[in-house]
């Protein structure tokens, strides 16, 4: 289980910095267009993209990773 979770975080970390490394100017333009959305919307994206994540790691264990 623990491998997994690493595995995960250095994916994450590995896309992070690959925007930041890449694209510095889109993440200023990402947070000016976050800023613009509402608290609410802003709770519902997490929430939606900590599904999509919690499902991408389960289909990753059943089929063996």
């Amino acid at each position: 289980m623990i491998e997994t979770a690493l595995l995960a975080l250095g994916l994450v970390l590995i896309v992070e910095g690959l925007v930041y490394a890449l694209a510095p100017s889109l993440i200023d333009r990402m947070l000016v267009a976050l800023a613009a959305f509402p608290p609410e919307a802003r709770r519902l994206m997490g929430l939606l993209a900590l599904v999509c994540g919690l499902v991408l790691v389960w289909a990753a264990k059943t089929l063996g990773a």
